[in-house]
């Protein structure tokens, strides 16, 4: 499969960077703090998902301070439809209790991942979000899937692993949102089986149809 260059790629994926600049991520957060929990709680599970355990999650606990008094079995029954609820339980009170107020919560990659349950995926979601520049690029599961399936990287099924071929493809300009672009181009567009091909704003750049030849 050939690959384009990087400066052959920051112009043809513009035009995704375009149509989703600064769309607010599928997760129903109100502030960085419901941000950093939503995020860790959608570890291997659904935005969906967590947007209907949210509410009541942070009606009960509507600050760090107060989770930074909860006992993990205070939280767990707000977390039980959450998948793996019990450690991220345990990894949310351990940094309520860190982190102490919610004006402590950080937006640097160093100090994101440094907390426990945020890798570089969640740190990069939160820093795009916050409108912090970029460090990073995310990659999620749909930028797992479809960055190799357009022709922009090589197929891996690690994200850290996808992360760095993009940083190695793309400048650093568009690090901060060309992650999420690809993201809700997978989420509408670019679907697992059926892509709608036709409505695909970078269709005509797309190596996908010279696979399904």
């Amino acid at each position: 499969m050939e690959l384009f260059e990087k400066n052959d790629w920051s112009e043809r994926i513009n035009p995704i960077i375009e149509l989703y600049r600064d769309k607010k991520h599928p997760l129903d957060y109100q502030n960085l703090y419901q941000l950093m929990v939503m995020v860790i709680l959608s570890a291997q599970d659904s935005d969906a998902n967590i947007n209907k355990v949210a509410p009541a999650l942070f009606e009960a606990f509507p600050t760090i301070e107060s989770l930074s008094v909860a006992q993990v079995d205070e939280l767990i029954p707000y977390l039980t439809k959450v998948r793996n609820f019990g450690t991220k339980a345990t990894w949310i009170i351990q940094i309520a209790r860190e982190l102490q107020k919610d004006d402590n919560i950080p937006t640097s990659l160093e100090a994101l991942t440094a907390l426990k349950g945020i890798g570089r995926k969640s740190a990069n979601v939160i820093m795009r979000e916050m409108k912090v520049p970029a460090e990073g690029i995310i990659a999620d599961l749909h930028v797992i899937r479809v960055a190799p399936r357009i022709g922009l990287i090589e197929e891996a099924k690690d994200g850290n692993k996808v992360e760095k071929q993009l940083m190695q493809v793309l400048p650093k300009e568009i690090w901060g949102e060309v992650g999420m672009a690809i993201s809700f181009l997978g989420r509408e567009t670019c679907r697992p089986t059926n892509p709608k091909c036709t409505q695909c704003p970078i269709q005509n750049h797309c190596q996908y149809p010279l696979k399904t030849i």
